[in-house]
């Protein structure tokens, strides 16, 4: 039951871990980490952590996108990406002692009709082997906007349950593809319902009616609002986690994905979600979790069911 993660605008992630920054001065870096990311990409390395089938796709090209696919190997993580012309991306986080991140993030390289032509069949042949699909994070230049709705639309066509984690005009797109899960944070949700209703629970339902299956919205250390067509939740985390957000909401989705293929109700889906999410902020990159701490949270975290 393999999981397949889309990541359209891969990255080389670089972070730099710093006492603290000086924006008119010379800083030093006590710790850098390089290594392959994307939200589709960190999406897979939780999966794979938790053991779970995973196979990572989308667009690479470079000589970054050769480190990123290098990377992915030295991590045991399966991909098949499909190649474009351009070089991929960089993205740079900035993480100090005072909790701060900062992110740079580079716009990703131009994808010409045919680059998108290729990856759309081997889109489908993948999806031969897939169970679910996650397809998430920022669109490169020359991507249409509604891409996630037609990916989530051909995966259903399939037979392939689709989650979509994105932001702004694609997001807005998104619930016109049927996806079997939609999961904004509550500033992407804001964004994409241009803020005619920031309320976590009635922006859920707004997407959901416009052809969401379901709607799960991140609130940080507010933890989950999940409003599905078996009920909603609200998820409340049992203390905040310090560290780097930087792909806790991958974490989530992962989480719900490995829900999604094995038929786990709704209340103890949204919990393992929200542990990994709260333990992918207390390790120091995108991609990973610590184990010890999602073990502890895990049966700590409060699901409630609403009106």
């Amino acid at each position: 039951m393999t999981v397949l993660t889309v990541t359209l605008n891969a990255a080389l992630d670089v972070t730099y871990e710093v006492d603290g920054v000086d924006w008119d001065g010379v800083n030093r870096v006590r710790a850098v980490h390089r290594r392959a990311g994307g939200k589709g990409v960190n999406v897979a390395r939780v999966l794979a952590a938790l053991g779970h089938p995973v196979l990572a796709t989308g667009l690479t090209g470079g000589t970054t996108g050769a480190a990123i696919r290098a990377d992915l190997d030295a991590a045991g993580v399966p991909h098949s990406f499909t190649p474009v012309s351009g070089h991929s991306r960089t993205t740079l986080a900035v993480c100090s002692d005072t909790g701060t991140t900062a992110m740079f993030n580079e716009p990703g390289p131009v994808v010409s009709a045919a680059e998108i032509g290729a990856f759309l069949r081997d889109f489908d042949r993948l999806l031969a082997g897939a169970s679910v699909v996650v397809i998430s994070g920022s669109l490169p230049p020359g991507v249409p906007a509604a891409f996630y709705a037609t990916l989530a639309w051909r995966a259903g066509e399939h037979g392939v349950a689709a989650i979509i984690d994105a932001d702004g005009h694609p997001l807005r797109h998104a619930p016109s593809g049927r996806p079997a899960i939609l999961k904004p944070n509550a500033a992407e949700l804001a964004r994409a319902l241009l803020g005619a209703d920031t309320d976590a629970v009635a922006g859920a339902r707004a997407l959901r009616a416009a052809g969401a299956g379901a709607v799960v919205v991140s609130l940080g250390a507010g933890g989950l609002v999940a409003v599905t067509a078996d009920g909603t939740w609200r998820v409340r985390m049992p203390y905040p986690v310090a560290g780097n957000p930087t792909g806790a909401g991958d974490a989530v989705v992962a989480g719900l994905a490995q829900g999604l293929v094995t038929g786990t109700p709704w209340p103890d889906r949204l919990r393992t979600a929200a542990a990994l999410g709260a333990a992918a902020v207390a390790a120091p990159v995108a991609g990973d979790f610590d184990v010890t701490l999602f073990q502890s949270i895990r049966h700590r975290i409060d699901v409630q069911e609403e009106e």
